[in-house]
């Protein structure tokens, strides 16, 4: 029920200004993709098969990952990393990791060594620069890991030198905002997977409506325990492009889909073109 709802894949495609982008690096194309949650239940293998065609179609300088590969169990890693080796990307591919890959204790290192065994580099507090010093690309660990310490990272790099940032958890902006970030790439929320037309994420509303019945109330009913609000704290930022103080953040769908499923929030591939 939940594949029937979640919608056929929309590419997003958007111009990014990078300040002070070399000559060399105007026109880069990347693709982001995000929140496969490869488990056989939220992620059907046409779907994902389409989502590797149109990266390819893309012709992309880059390919980018940006969390949630698994559920829970991390041991579909290996089999999504068959797929994933189909995709095709002239300087490589980077991921960063989710709070769903580091479910378990040993769900990091195990979606690690899947992903690494067909060439994909993973970053977790990691700095690479797989398009020329010119340009680096920051893999961050998540925001609920006790690890996730930006500055450490981000103020080891050149302060002349623009990065892009691999954060899953879009709310972790806020805590970049006097950082240099001049493209953070998110996922997580899937778009909120449930979209009011005209008016923007449901789950926005749902949060006014729940935070007005009493807590005792909410206590005993399953849907009225606040569970929205532990997801993220800006649903404001739930999808596509937001400019975070002097910071740009893009959001992207993601592939996976959880109960109910999606209404007007169809999956992602993103293609992004990098211009100075």
């Amino acid at each position: 029920m939940v594949l029937l709802l979640s919608g056929s894949l929309s590419v997003e495609r958007l111009t990014v200004k990078i300040p002070d982008l070399p000559a060399s690096l105007i026109g880069t194309t990347v693709v982001q993709m995000s929140d496969l949650h490869y488990d056989g239940l939220r992620l059907s293998e046409k779907m994902l098969e389409n989502a590797i065609a149109l990266s390819n179609e893309a012709d992309p300088d880059l390919v980018l990952l940006t969390g949630d590969y698994v559920t829970d169990d991390p041991k579909p890693a290996y089999e999504l990393a068959t797929r994933l080796k189909h995709l095709q990307s002239r300087s490589g591919i980077i991921a960063s990791l989710g709070n769903h890959d580091c479910y378990f204790k040993h769900s990091r290192s195990t979606v690690t060594n899947a992903f690494t065994s067909i060439g994909i580099q993973v970053l977790w507090n990691q700095v690479a620069y797989p398009l020329g010093k010119e340009l680096a690309v920051v893999g961050l660990a998540d925001l609920w890991s006790r690890e996730f310490k930006p500055a450490d990272i981000l103020t080891q790099i050149d302060p002349n030198i623009p990065r892009i940032v691999l954060s899953h958890n879009p709310d972790t902006a806020e805590f970049m905002e006097k950082l240099r970030v001049d493209l953070q790439l998110s996922g997580h929320t899937h778009g909120s997977q449930i979209i009011i037309p005209g008016l923007g994420p449901a789950v926005i509303y749902y949060n006014k409506i729940v935070r007005k019945i009493p807590r005792k109330i909410r206590r005993y009913v399953p849907i009225l325990r606040g569970g929205c609000a532990k997801v993220v704290k800006h649903w404001e930022w739930s999808q596509g492009f937001h400019q975070v103080g002097q910071n740009q953040l893009y959001v992207n769908r993601g592939l996976g889909t959880y109960p109910p499923g999606r209404l007007f929030c169809p999956p992602e591939v993103t293609i992004i073109t990098l211009i100075s």
